[in-house]
Parts: structure tokens; C-alpha cells; sequence
């Protein structure tokens, strides 16, 4: 059986909502995150609810622990967060959910 974790991370920038510098992030975030081996359906989500305070998401998935691990060591991943994460991110929460119950 897989054990498909999926990977999310909300938050909000330091930048302007719809800023050049906004955009750049995301689409950034979309074209290194998105090609890191075991990376599956990445996704940049703009936050709709009321009931979540957050502007942004990126959510991925991975088909095995292995690979999320692998994820989180790569160096195309490492960079990202050094060189851009931790300086436009004001604030985030990351969510991991593993796979209970598969169809």
C-alpha cells in the first residue's frame, strides 16, 4: 500500500497582495519546488475562506515518506527557504497528513 503523504504550507508575505514581488514568489516557489524529485501535484493556492486568515498556499504530494524526507533535504529546496522563504514569509503554518483510508 502507499502511504501518500500530502504537504501544506499556508502563509502570508511581506510583500503587497497582487505586488510584482508577490507574483515572482509564487510562480519562484511554483518552478524550483515543483521539480524537486517526488514531488507530485504541486499546487499555489490563493486563501477564499473567512475562516482562515491566511493569503497563500502551496500544497504537494509525495507517494512515499522517502520522498517527502528527500524533499526536505534537497538543495533546491534548502536554498529556497534560506534565500527566499525566510526573507518574504511573514508568517506560515505547514500541515503533513499521511494517508488513512485509500480508495
Amino acid at each position: 500500500m502507499m502511504e501518500t503523504i500530502q504537504h501544506m504550507v499556508i502563509f502570508d508575505l511581506i510583500h503587497a497582495v497582487e505586488s510584482p514581488l508577490t507574483d515572482k514568489f509564487l510562480k519562484d516557489g511554483l518552478t524550483i519546488l515543483s521539480q524537486i524529485p517526488g514531488v507530485k501535484n504541486f499546487q499555489v493556492y490563493n486563501q477564499i475562506s473567512p475562516k482562515n486568515d491566511f493569503t497563500y498556499g502551496f500544497s504537494m504530494n509525495f507517494d512515499h515518506a522517502a520522498d517527502f524526507e528527500s524533499y526536505n533535504s534537497h538543495p533546491a529546496h534548502v536554498s529556497f527557504v534560506q534565500d527566499r522563504w525566510m526573507k518574504e514569509v511573514a508568517r506560515f503554518q505547514e500541515i503533513d497528513f499521511k494517508s488513512l483510508i485509500v480508495r
